[in-house]
């Protein structure tokens, strides 16, 4: 499988920190793609489009707001099933070295905003009272002619937006290759070697013994922990695996159901579908349209 990947220029030139595209449409036409650049993406009067993020695909609503800080995770708005005459976007594209060991984000100060870039690897889908509340703050972002207050503005519309804890993410850590997080150092024990043994027949005593609990203590344990049981952990991310060899290699559908931890092809596919919406070949043929590195 081939993917042929196009570099178009950023509109930054070298000492330019953000821009601000607000512009009304009546389709999307972009095609999938990934950048270098943070963004914040708004939508309005769109319900009916579908927003795919790495291995996350799902239709929206009237409103949808995406922080997207990963330079790898392909993402896309189609069209899908939306009839809108008006399509209201605003993109808002800037670049942040907030990893960076001498980043004011690692300081307490700003705790909120870095834990919410850090978790926008992924994607991350605001729900609709966090976009309620700075939806017009956005709007109006474009129309902020000096660039010290335009800055300013996007600051505290980010964290604003930190404030809200039940932000989703969208894809898997397997797909957007980012390292597993817990605030629980037996359950990161736990996601770690599910992450570095995903291949293997993984057991749920096998796993309880990792951290000294019994099967039965731990399985309670790890869904308090982490809103799913153990066995959907593992599918979820066995199947974030197989959907990032599916984008990434030429092979079959077959080779990377039984490298990625499935027992047989029938179950691969009923799960693939399940959790993401198509089976394998359409994901892949998805993701073979073209790409565009901005």
């Amino acid at each position: 499988m081939e993917t042929k990947v196009l570099h178009e220029i950023t509109p930054l030139d070298e000492h330019d920190f953000m821009y601000v595209a607000d512009r009304h449409k009546k389709e999307f036409t972009y095609p999938i793609h990934c950048h270098e650049l943070i963004e914040l993406n708004f939508v309005e009067h769109a319900a009916g489009c579908r927003r795919v993020m790495g291995d996350s695909s799902e239709v929206i609503g009237d409103y949808d707001l995406v922080l997207i800080t990963s330079p790898q995770l392909e993402h896309v708005w189609e069209q899908h099933e939306c009839h809108s005459e008006d399509i209201h976007e605003v993109t808002i594209q800037f670049r942040l070295n907030f990893e960076d060991e001498q980043s004011p984000f690692k300081t307490n100060p700003y705790s909120s905003i870095y834990k919410m870039l850090m978790r926008a690897k992924k994607g991350l889908a605001f729900p609709m009272p966090a976009i309620m509340q700075v939806y017009p703050r956005i709007i109006g972002l474009s129309k902020i002619k000096e660039g010290f207050l335009g800055v300013q503005e996007l600051f505290s519309i980010l964290y604003e937006l930190s404030r809200f804890d039940d932000a989703r993410e969208l894809a898997s850590s397997a797909f957007a290759k980012v390292d597993v997080e817990s605030d629980s150092r037996r359950v990161l024990k736990v996601k770690s070697y599910i992450e570095n043994h995903y291949k293997d027949d993984l057991r749920l005593s096998q796993l309880a013994d990792l951290v000294g609990m019994t099967p039965s203590a731990f399985s309670r344990f790890f869904k308090l922990r982490t809103g799913k049981n153990l066995a959907e952990y593992i599918v979820d991310v066995r199947l974030g695996f197989a959907a990032r060899r599916l984008v990434d290699t030429s092979d079959s559908v077959a080779e990377i159901c039984y490298c990625c931890g499935f027992n047989t092809l029938s179950n691969f596919n009923r799960l693939f579908r399940k959790r993401k919406g198509c089976n394998p070949t359409e994901f892949r043929e998805k993701y073979c349209k073209t790409k565009i590195i901005l």
